[in-house]
């Protein structure tokens, strides 16, 4: 699935990580996390800026192995996030979308579900949360045309959870305090491994770059 659409096939790597430059990943605790962040306004949409934001969070997002990855997860206040899911039937979910808004679904639609959840903001744990099992989403693509997507079960998760980043939330925040604690410790101890796995990883989409 391609922005929400059905496609034949799509790279394993994808073409937008290939152009882009991969930027740091910031962490819990930088202030860009934490803030609302600013709507993608109507004169930038369709700007080559904007194309090569999308190229560059593709780019992180692959070097960091993450599902999903939102401009405030490296550092740019920006309501744009990004995706390359696999659900839980195998099928495989990439795209984009701008000034996203997550519908307010009716309870009979949706159900919760209790999955382990992590995020490239909080390097290393996964830890228990639930999360209704259906989103849809609405916003626009790069060059402003109106764009839904719906997903269930991770993909669900995922596009939530993206949301949430943009609204200055991290998965961390719907924790108690107690589950909280344990996942910033937890963080501590795995985070340094974590980015020697994202260097290593940057190294490898650098190999497969074409030679200009």
């Amino acid at each position: 699935m391609l922005q929400g659409a059905p496609v034949d096939g799509y790279p394993e790597v994808p073409p937008q990580a290939l152009r882009g430059e991969v930027r740091r990943i910031t962490v819990v605790g930088e202030e860009v996390l934490h803030r609302w962040c600013r709507a993608v306004s109507e004169e930038e949409f369709g700007t080559p800026g904007l194309a090569r934001l999308v190229d560059d969070m593709f780019a992180a997002m692959w070097v960091a192995e993450g599902a999903g990855l939102a401009a405030n997860q490296i550092g740019v206040d920006l309501q744009v996030f990004v995706w390359d899911c696999l659900d839980e039937d195998g099928v495989r979910h990439v795209g984009h979308i701008l000034n996203p808004e997550l519908d307010d679904l009716p309870a009979d639609a949706r159900r919760l579900a209790e999955a382990e959840e992590g995020c490239l903001s909080v390097p290393g744990p996964h830890m228990e949360l639930a999360r209704p099992d259906r989103a849809v989403v609405r916003g626009r693509d790069l060059d402003g045309r109106p764009l839904v997507v719906e997903g269930r079960g991770y993909f669900a998760r995922c596009l939530q959870h993206e949301t949430d980043h943009l609204h200055g939330g991290l998965y961390l925040d719907r924790l108690s305090t107690r589950a909280r604690r344990t996942a910033l410790r937890r963080m501590e101890d795995r985070k340094e491994q974590v980015f020697a796995q994202r260097a290593a990883r940057a190294e490898r989409l650098a190999g497969l770059r074409p030679s200009v």
